[in-house]
């Protein structure tokens, strides 16, 4: 299973919200940029960040974005906030491997698969569900579609992969949704990336023993309920 450590950017700064709610956030770096050494090491796989400012409908932090992306040894996926062509093209442009669209791909589907076929194998797919349906605009709204249903759609544009984050336990080290996560990987016949909800290293060893093909981690992290070192190498298969 491959690992990828979260950067969740508000204000300029690295922080994680509880449930994906502002008014419950921690601040964990001033200067996130100085977090990609630390968490961008030990084999790590990937770096995932998310630009909040930009999901809630502020302007993006696109000059924050490519200094991590630039200080970045390893591939750097980018989501927040990308809502239309040009974002995309944007973002791709600072040199993120890949982008994550997800309140885009609800309101604007013929668009989104556009974009998953014009880039290939670098558009992934957010699927932010609470009780089985998805929310979008910063997990504010209801979409108005099952997980199920957007996964399955993602899959036939060609997304390069689903990103399923169970709201109800994002930050809150109550353990991730294997099951949602697993029922939606064979329902969409997708790669699912899990996400929300990790606390510990037995919550890595059971998705990586249900098969789940790679996991976000973020709060965990930075709470020091385990180091990076630790977390790749039970992702990657030490017992």
């Amino acid at each position: 299973m491959k690992l990828f450590p979260a950067i969740d950017l508000l204000g300029g700064r690295a922080v994680r919200l509880e449930e994906g709610r502002r008014d419950r956030v921690t601040v964990f770096h001033e200067r996130p940029v100085e977090l990609v050494a630390e968490l961008a090491r030990d084999g790590v796989d990937r770096l995932h960040v998310v630009d909040l400012d930009g999901a809630f409908g502020e302007p993006r932090q696109l000059a924050l974005v490519q200094a991590i992306v630039a200080a970045s040894p390893v591939p750097v996926e980018v989501g927040g906030g990308i809502r239309d062509r040009a974002a995309v093209e944007a973002i791709l442009e600072l040199g993120a491997a890949f982008v994550v669209l997800g309140t885009a791909a609800v309101r604007s589907p013929v668009l989104v698969e556009e974009l998953c076929r014009a880039h290939a194998g670098r558009v992934i797919v957010a699927v932010d569900a609470r009780d089985g349906v998805v929310a979008v605009d910063g997990w504010t709204t209801s979409g108005g579609i099952t997980a199920l249903e957007l996964g399955k759609r993602a899959a036939s544009w060609g997304a390069a992969a689903l990103l399923y984050t169970d709201i109800a336990r994002d930050g809150l080290h109550t353990g991730p949704n294997i099951e949602a996560t697993s029922r939606l990987a064979v329902a969409a016949g997708c790669e699912v990336i899990a996400s929300g909800g990790v606390g510990s290293l037995d919550d890595l060893v059971q998705l990586r023993e249900a098969g789940v093909p790679a996991v976000v981690v973020g709060r965990a992290l930075y709470d020091r309920r385990f180091t990076v070192a630790e977390a790749v190498r039970v992702a990657h298969g030490a017992p």
